[in-house]
């Protein structure tokens, strides 16, 4: 009898090859062996999947945990515990904090910062300073391969490429270094035009008539255009509108290397509910309409966008409370990623379990990982891989309350809406993190890269 680490017993495994009967077996936190269900094996410890399904350990690719300087609205070990307990076993983390990452050292201390509170693995996303842009060549695949531009800034946002030649010689820049442009894609002077014209948004139900898609599609432009001169790898990130996703999907099709990003929120609410919500719901870029919405939906379905993310982007009751453009835009969404999609797949869309999990393998597990340089260790249920387990219930419906929530703000903008699907166990390298509401210990590490795959790659 061979003996492993860790058993995952019972459940029916997602691959890329679809659905099938298997236990999986750990050991040195890494994958072992997929074997026949009941197969003559023992184990430290035997984790019972019966009647679920073992997904991969998903990865947001797209988290504000606000490590350092603005924890007051989010730790690593609250933003950590809200994503087990949605299935997430790694992020990879904003640069836009106090101070900014954008240097090997800077990395380095938010790592410290990290060390010790974290129970998910993680990466970081390295930001521009406008007045060092060479500062990106020194970026290591350790420290970071994917940059994170901002078009156009707001209240945690404060490092915006304004300048277009400067925009021009970023991505000579990341071409030259092989980096990922991960980019907030709404072109600053549209608003600017708009504010001094009607005023900047003051009430709900004028937020996203003045935040409009108008924005984004400038900015998709001219990234498309930058994509296609310098054959920069671009990732534009949370598109909101159906202009947007053509001109991408278009691009793509003529081969200019990028992929976009949509997120749960988008996927999830309308400017109607922005208007009935209120400041909750005010976002960058904004919420649309529902046909946005089901060209968003779509665009998953059908492959077209490469990930799903949360933008988990927490800030206290208070600053979401605040008077008009006072107000942040944000909310939290890394517990409430997974939920949010598999409820719209199955109930919104249709889909079949097996589909939808098929979805959801590739949105948030094998894309981010190849976007980030992962895929060596992450993003699937391989041998040699990491032991990265999720037990996933897909038949579960409950309710999401402000008591569920593990983010430091302490509430969502899901709270009262009827979610599908329950995460029971959750293992990050072999260790089990999150079981039926109980944690783990605080062992996630900084996850060295690959150079990220181009989407054809």
């Amino acid at each position: 009898m061979t003996r492993y680490d860790v058993l995952v017993r019972g459940g029916t495994v997602v691959t890329r090859e679809g659905t099938t009967a298997a236990d999986v077996a750990v050991s040195g936190g890494v994958v072992s062996a997929l074997l026949r269900p009941g197969a003559d094996a023992a184990a430290e410890r035997v984790v019972d999947a019966r009647d679920r399904f073992v997904l991969p350990g998903l990865i947001d690719s797209h988290v504000h945990f606000r490590t350092p300087g603005l924890t007051h609205k989010e730790t690593w070990a609250t933003g950590s515990r809200a994503a087990v307990a949605g299935g997430i076993t790694t992020v990879v983390d904003m640069p836009n904090t106090r101070p900014p990452l954008v240097t090997p050292a800077d990395a380095a201390a938010k790592h410290r910062d990290i060390t010790g509170t974290s129970l998910v693995d993680y990466r970081f996303h390295a930001g521009v300073d406008p007045r060092r842009l060479e500062a990106v060549l020194d970026l290591t695949p350790h420290d970071a391969v994917t940059v994170k531009v901002f078009l156009c800034g707001h209240h945690t946002a404060p490092d915006v490429l304004r300048d277009p030649a400067d925009l021009e010689r970023l991505f000579g820049l990341a071409a030259r270094a092989g980096l990922v442009l991960v980019c907030h894609a709404e072109d600053e002077g549209v608003f600017a035009l708009l504010d001094a014209w009607r005023g900047a948004p003051e009430r709900s139900a004028h937020y996203e008539p003045r935040r409009p898609r108008t924005a984004a599609i400038v900015a998709v432009a001219r990234l498309v255009e930058l994509a296609r001169r310098h054959d920069t790898r671009v990732h534009v990130l949370h598109v909101s509108s159906r202009e947007e996703v053509d001109l991408l999907v278009a691009a793509a099709d003529a081969g200019i290397p990028v992929t976009f990003e949509v997120t749960a929120h988008h996927l999830t609410f309308t400017d109607s509910d922005t208007v009935r919500v209120g400041t909750r719901l005010w976002l960058r870029p904004a919420i649309r309409d529902d046909a946005d919405r089901d060209t968003l939906w779509r665009a998953v379905v059908d492959g077209h966008a490469f990930t799903v993310g949360s933008d988990h982007a927490p800030h206290t009751r208070a600053e979401k409370a605040l008077p008009g453009a006072e107000a942040p835009p944000g909310l939290p969404g890394v517990q409430e990623l997974l939920p949010a999609l598999w409820t719209g797949l199955r109930r919104h869309r249709g889909l079949s379990v097996d589909t939808a999990l098929a979805v959801v393998r590739r949105v948030l597990a094998e894309n981010p990982a190849r976007l980030c340089g992962l895929a060596r260790r992450k993003g699937s249920v391989e041998v040699g891989k990491d032991a990265d387990l999720v037990v996933f219930d897909p038949h579960r419906t409950r309710t999401f309350t402000a008591a569920e929530v593990h983010a430091l703000c302490g509430w969502s903008a899901y709270e009262g809406r009827e979610f599908d699907g329950g995460v029971d166990v959750v293992l990050r390298r072999g260790e089990v993190v999150h079981e039926h509401g109980r944690f783990g210990s605080p062992s996630g590490v900084w996850l060295d890269a690959a150079a990220p795959e181009r989407r054809d790659g």
